[in-house]
């Protein structure tokens, strides 16, 4: 989405306050004991508590047999992305990825962490830190006047000499009016490629890498990918808004 108007614009700040207060409320809430599905409750709960709406929960995206059941995606350790929560109960030392959607009067956001259930492993901590820093080097690419290959350049040039791999397929993306829209923004890519980054352009953008090997596949359930040889993953994700004057974190 382009932002067009002030009126898109406060919405669309508002939205993204909101969804990085709830995803740090979730956060800290995970411990060892609690289930995916306590936590994918509390998320409902605390979006419609503000009058919004969980946009994950219902949505059918292309080529998916059935509407995503759940408000907040949730991922352990091998699994990457999409994780629906089924009531798995998470354990010390294991990793998760809550990765959050609402709208705000019709202005969408998508935000994305990953963080340990107690204490975990350094390999595991290693792995979070550097996708972490993958995408704060992605926002710094993001700006007026660029390219998208930019961005997916910075984004690659992160995970260099770290010993982890970007999942390739996969990646960021448009959204304000849809939850995804174009423009696609791979995790890798090439300098001064790809459709311009323009003024009031939202994107969220979401380094996502495994610990292991880059390749990955889908679950059983349909949304679940995970990784193929079992290494453990992580996924970091803001929504930003490209302005002159420079590039807001929304989220």
């Amino acid at each position: 989405m382009v932002i067009r108007t002030a009126e898109q614009r406060a919405d669309l700040i508002e939205a993204g306050r909101r969804c990085g207060i709830i995803l740090e409320t979730l956060a800290g809430e995970v411990r060892p004991g609690i289930t995916t599905a306590e936590l994918d409750a509390r998320a409902e709960e605390l979006i419609r508590a503000g009058g919004d709406d969980p946009v994950f929960k219902g949505y059918k995206p292309e080529g998916a047999n059935r509407p995503f059941p759940a408000a907040l995606g949730i991922s352990v350790n091998d699994e990457v992305v999409h994780g629906i929560p089924k009531g798995r109960a998470l354990k010390e030392g294991d990793i998760v990825s809550l990765d959050l959607g609402l709208s705000h009067n019709g202005m969408i956001v998508d935000s994305a962490v990953t963080v340990s259930v107690g204490k975990t492993d350094p390999k595991s901590y290693a792995l979070m830190d550097t996708t972490r820093l993958a995408l704060d080097a992605a926002i710094a690419a993001a700006h007026g006047g660029g390219r998208i290959g930019d961005i997916s350049h910075a984004t690659e040039e992160a995970f260099e000499g770290s010993g982890f791999s970007v999942v390739k397929i996969l990646g960021g993306h448009g959204v304000g009016a849809e939850v995804h829209e174009e423009p696609f923004v791979a995790n890798v890519g090439h300098p001064g490629t790809g459709p311009e980054i323009v003024p009031g352009l939202v994107l969220a953008l979401e380094p996502i890498a495994n610990a292991g090997r880059a390749g990955v596949h889908m679950l059983s359930d349909g949304y679940t990918f995970a990784t193929k040889d079992g290494s453990r993953s992580a996924h970091f994700e803001h929504t930003i808004l490209i302005e002159e004057e420079g590039t807001i974190v929304i989220t």
